[in-house]
């Protein structure tokens, strides 16, 4: 159904970047998505780590679907209060210097053969509502120099920013308007934040996105959340892909479960979730 189209963020496998290429060719996935590489984030790989890295994946009959890079995951103002979240391994930094690392994520995601970047939205204000033109304004920046160097920008839902869930994502992606910067839909992600995935969260996200990141979570009895294997949280994952399909989606899926199971490995995990997401889809 999907399997054409099934890949993975590769250190969800695990951080050795061959190891988890190894895994994904043997699982008979078809594309991986880069975030963080032996250590190192996307966003500052060496050209010549950038030529190894593509051969490694295109070697074992995989492409480069995605950067999963941090882009604009940065406050708007460091002087307000925000708030903030992984950033995988980046310092801190500015606007400005976020869109001079856009060029840059450009570059590599050229040399890695694709022509997808994951963003973000910033770090969420205390009333997102407040700056939103703002937000607006830069993000449209960003599409118009994605749309020059032939780039896809994937606005993420991500609650710790100010696109934190599907409504505000795909009214910001409506704002921007731009052929370059469609929603990235995490169903988990909306879960993860308290907010219902499916039908609710779909049906603002539907008409905005681009790709699709497969994740589950729900919200424990004392108010936090925790990720968990497809199917086995709120984000309706089964019914998910069913709309999603029936609808004509025909983008891709990245497994990105953020699942570690106690006293087990990030492997583990994500092998689990893909156990997983083969017996519900068993049931489409």
């Amino acid at each position: 159904m999907i399997w054409d189209r099934l890949g993975v963020l590769t250190d969800e496998v695990s951080p050795d970047f061959e190891k988890a290429l190894n895994w994904i060719a043997e699982q008979g996935l078809k594309h991986v998505e880069v975030r963080v590489v032996n250590g190192v984030n996307v966003s500052a790989l060496a050209d010549d780590l950038i030529v190894d890295i593509r051969k490694m994946v295109e070697e074992r009959g995989l492409y480069v679907s995605a950067i999963a890079s941090p882009l604009f995951k940065c406050a708007l103002d460091p002087k307000r209060f925000v708030e903030s979240g992984d950033t995988f391994g980046q310092k801190e930094q500015g606007v400005e210097e976020h869109f001079e690392k856009l060029d840059r994520v450009i570059e590599i995601a050229k040399g890695l053969g694709t022509t997808r970047i994951r963003i973000f939205s910033f770090w969420r204000e205390l009333d997102p509502q407040q700056h939103r033109d703002e937000i607006v304004h830069h993000l449209k920046r960003a599409g118009d120099i994605a749309v020059k160097a032939g780039m896809m920008l994937l606005l993420e839902n991500e609650p710790s920013c100010n696109g934190g869930f599907a409504e505000e994502v795909a009214a910001l992606v409506t704002a921007i308007n731009s052929p370059a910067v469609r929603g990235l839909w995490d169903p988990g992600n909306e879960a993860y934040g308290a907010r219902e995935a499916f039908p609710s969260g779909y049906q603002y996200m539907k008409n905005a996105l681009a790709h699709v990141h497969l994740k589950d979570a729900y919200i424990r009895q004392d108010g936090t959340p925790k990720c968990v294997p497809l199917g086995s949280g709120d984000a309706a994952i089964t019914a998910q892909i069913k709309a999603l399909e029936g609808e004509g989606y025909a983008g891709l899926y990245t497994i990105e479960t953020h699942f570690v199971p106690e006293g087990g490995s990030q492997l583990t995990g994500t092998r689990m979730t893909l156990d997983a997401l083969r017996a519900l889809l068993e049931e489409v």
